[in-house]
């Protein structure tokens, strides 16, 4: 004979096994069926990266299929560069810079940041030693329950809100640019 099962405890087996989902970035909610740039352009927390992203014709390369792990600045890492620089990086003429920038903030595959800190724990130095799209490298750092990312010049982006599930890859936000040699 057939066990009867009630409606509320369907519904809680179907809740509890569903996924947690996306966390709210710039007060918007993310959706793991959108590409990282329909996500990104609704976020109030990114609208810098969105213009530099659009300036830059990257816009079409982050659509695309991917996957990608973008670590990306939040406004306040933008306006914490010095003063005139993105301004400047934002004009025409500057576009490949802009785009080495940007690119530095990209990495190949879905990288969560569970296997980033993972990587970096697991190496000798303590570092989890990767490049960028750009080419430039990155090295990752687990300090007390935070990752962190480096460029190459040493500077330190910790990553704020992670694991922001993308349909074409995977979105850490961060709160610094890091800026490519």
């Amino acid at each position: 004979m057939a066990k009867k099962i009630t409606l509320a405890a369907a519904l809680t087996a179907i809740a509890s096994a569903a996924p947690a989902g996306n966390p709210m970035v710039g007060g918007a909610p993310m959706y793991e069926q959108k590409t990282i740039v329909e996500n990104a352009v609704n976020s109030a927390d990114h609208t810098t990266l969105v213009a530099a992203v659009k300036a830059a014709d990257l816009v079409d390369t982050l659509n695309s299929d991917g996957p990608f792990t973008v670590f990306a600045p939040v406004n306040a890492a933008f306006a914490a560069l010095p003063e005139g620089t993105v301004e400047t990086l934002l004009k025409p003429e500057n576009k490949a810079m802009l785009q080495k920038v940007l690119t530095a903030h990209v990495v190949a595959g879905d990288w969560s940041a569970k296997q980033i800190a993972e990587a970096a724990r697991s190496s000798a130095d303590g570092f989890y030693h990767f490049n960028a799209v750009s080419g430039d490298a990155l090295s990752a750092q687990v300090k007390g329950n935070s990752v962190y990312i480096y460029d190459e010049s040493g500077n330190a982006s910790k990553i704020t809100i992670a694991d922001v599930d993308q349909s074409n890859g995977v979105i850490h936000v961060v709160n610094s640019v890091l800026v490519p040699k």
